[in-house]
């Protein structure tokens, strides 16, 4: 498995690493079966440590966990609690859902934008329709069941996940709806 360890501003030691290494590792042994890649941030926050950790399995899942302690290491073992948290939470499903699939999650290329909000919402009419786009990056959409979409949605903890239907070969979207549940977005071709 490859580690990202990475600090923002700040110097990530050798002995830092090596804790990452162990006690990452040995959560990812118990529930993941084969983590592909491990990206770590350490960075500081006013007087806190912020510990990111995104852990992409070969099942073409990815688990994130962030944490704030005031301390390094206290950072990263919380970061550390909640990916075993979460693994743990989903490790029925993660070994039952990909027990057939041979192969991993196919992913393909898609364009991601983000659009600027209106300058003032008193104004009348705009004088174009056509949106200001602040950012414009690559990413990539998942080829899932629905109910890997959704154990994937939570494991980010994102409130939508658009994916490539593997069931019906069409592109879907499973998202948090306001009263808890989780709705799901299957146009009809």
């Amino acid at each position: 498995m490859r580690y990202q360890i990475t600090g923002k501003h700040i110097d990530v030691g050798d002995a830092l690493q090596t804790h990452v290494k162990t006690e990452l590792g040995s959560v990812l042994d118990k529930y993941a079966g084969r983590p592909t890649d491990a990206t770590i941030t350490f960075s500081k926050h006013a007087h806190e440590y912020v510990c990111e950790a995104t852990v992409h399995l070969s099942t073409g899942l990815t688990a994130q966990a962030k944490a704030h302690e005031t301390e390094i290491y206290a950072a990263f073992d919380s970061c550390a609690e909640k990916m075993d948290k979460q693994l743990r939470r989903y490790k029925r499903r993660l070994k039952d859902h990909h027990k057939e699939r041979q192969d991993p999650v196919e992913l393909f290329g898609a364009s991601s934008y983000i659009l600027a909000p209106e300058a003032e919402e008193h104004e009348a009419e705009p004088d174009t329709l056509q949106p200001v786009i602040v950012a414009e990056m690559e990413t990539k959409i998942p080829s899932l069941s629905v109910g890997e979409a959704v154990m994937q949605m939570e494991l980010a903890g994102s409130p939508v996940l658009v994916f490539k239907n593997e069931g019906k070969d069409g592109l879907n979207v499973v998202y948090r709806r306001e009263d808890g549940n989780i709705g799901w977005i299957d146009p009809q071709a």
